[in-house]
């Protein structure tokens, strides 16, 4: 039952961040984290263990992406391009991402909209990803209030 204030809260700290978006199984790390319009950031998902696919990787057992914040509303949207760094160009590329947060009388409804994601990402892995990611972010937020 968390609001959009929480949740916005969520995202633009960056140890928060870190803690809920990497998916299960995975672990994140922040290099750099600047929470404004035309800021930018850059982190690594790391899989805890051996059982994943390596392929468009950026190393062997993590993915490396650097984003930049285009467009905050606060409490309200994130519009930001998200960049996969991998030597296989059908895993590299720029991606937009829309998160939208909408106060309903349960909490709040989060939406995801990616454009242009690589075509070497299966839609369900990317759904799945995204789902844990959204799944982590309720837990997260539910012990923080």
């Amino acid at each position: 039952m968390s609001s959009p204030q929480t949740i916005y809260k969520a995202f633009v700290d960056p140890t928060a961040l870190v803690s809920w978006l990497p998916p299960k199984g995975m672990k994140g790390h922040i290099y750099e984290f600047d929470a404004r319009a035309g800021g930018a950031y850059r982190m690594s998902l790391t899989y805890v263990g051996t059982d994943h696919s390596t392929q468009g990787k950026t190393s062997e057992h993590s993915d490396v992406v650097k984003g930049r914040f285009l467009e905050f509303a606060p409490n309200e949207r994130i519009l930001q391009l998200v960049e996969f760094e991998s030597e296989d160009p059908v895993f590299a590329g720029e991606m937009i991402m829309i998160w939208t947060l909408a106060a309903v009388p349960e909490g709040t409804t989060v939406t995801i909209v990616c454009d242009n994601v690589p075509e070497g990402i299966r839609k369900e892995d990317h759904d799945v990803g995204l789902r844990s990611a959204l799944e982590n972010l309720a837990d997260y937020t539910e012990r923080s209030v």
